[in-house]
């Protein structure tokens, strides 16, 4: 009795059934590499944009920058084509603002609302051509003045302070003066005269990547000129040519409206700088005949204005030792 209590009690109990969940699933698949630098684009973007929704200035800039943009994309269909033509001026010459023409007529009778909005299209092209002209020759000029040192880049530097000592604007009047009336010429005469800036700053900072660790081992590893220059430098100084593509279009739209003043520009085309030397043509000044001049002057300093904010605000986020105030 004993001896069959025990040999029972000592009996191996029966392995347990084996359940949905010892069994492993199929193997997660690896993620890409393409698919692991879409989201550290994207983490990077949404903290960019939260970085810069926290600066009220950007802000207001970048609005006033959406709904300038918007108004120029919309140009054709608000105004219409029309609006430029002289022949078929709807109103009277030099008529105060009313309820028909809002700011008043020009002195061929054609809106000035309309040509205030129509303009904004070539304004803010000329603008971003020209700005992004200038900042792709001061990158080019900075990177490899930076990487090659040595004679090559007390050259190219030296060449840089003889652009920078010389007035752009003179050098812009000269080039527009020389090269036919259009508004290429004046988005090649703002864009090659206005890099020096942007060449000191990009080389130095390509001076400051290059002197970091990962540079030597790159090289130690066999990466020539090109790969460090374009995989590894130029994706450290894009922060900076950002900032200064933000801050130089207000530049040049300020150095377009100028030309435009000064009759350099592209007489067949309707930009605000055009409105401004048509009104002094007019006479608008000596006859008092203000709603001519103040619209596009405004247009021209509030989207300035506009677009410092938002190159300040960049900066400030992509540097903040700057400590650029809200």
């Amino acid at each position: 009795m004993t001896s069959s209590t025990t040999s029972a009690t000592s009996a191996p109990e029966p392995p347990p059934e084996p359940s949905a969940k010892t069994f492993p699933g199929p193997p997660r698949k690896a993620p890409s590499a393409s698919s692991l630098a879409r989201e550290r684009r994207r983490a990077s973007v949404a903290r960019f944009w939260k970085r810069y929704r926290a600066h009220r200035a950007g802000l207001y800039g970048l609005a006033g920058l959406v709904l300038t943009a918007l108004l120029a994309l919309a140009a054709p269909l608000l105004v219409g084509a029309g609006v430029q033509s002289v022949t078929e001026a709807p109103g009277t010459a030099l008529e105060p603002p009313s309820a028909g023409f809002p700011l008043g007529t020009d002195r061929f009778g054609r809106p000035l609302l309309g040509l205030l909005i129509w303009g904004a299209r070539v304004s803010l092209l000329v603008g971003l051509l020209a700005a992004v002209l200038s900042v792709a020759i001061g990158t080019l000029v900075g990177i490899v003045a930076g990487h090659y040192g040595g004679w090559f880049s007390t050259v190219v530097m030296r060449i840089t302070d003889w652009f920078l000592v010389m007035p752009t604007l003179v050098l812009a009047i000269v080039l527009a003066t020389v090269m036919s009336r259009s508004l290429w010429t004046v988005v090649l005469a703002i864009g090659v005269t206005s890099w020096p800036t942007t060449a000191r700053l990009v080389r130095a900072q390509t001076i400051a990547v290059e002197s970091r660790p990962y540079i030597e081992r790159a090289v130690a590893l066999g990466g020539g000129d090109g790969h460090v220059m374009t995989r590894h430098v130029l994706p450290n100084v894009m922060p900076l040519v950002l900032a200064q593509t933000t801050l130089g279009i207000s530049a040049a739209i300020l150095t377009e409206a100028t030309l435009a003043f000064l009759g350099l520009g592209d007489p067949t085309v309707v930009s605000w700088g055009g409105m401004l030397q048509d009104a002094r043509e007019a006479g608008a000044v000596s006859s008092g005949h203000w709603w001519y001049l103040a619209p596009p002057g405004i247009a021209i300093a509030l989207v300035a204005l506009a677009f410092t904010l938002c190159g300040r605000t960049v900066e400030s986020v992509l540097n903040p030792k700057l400590g650029v105030g809200r």
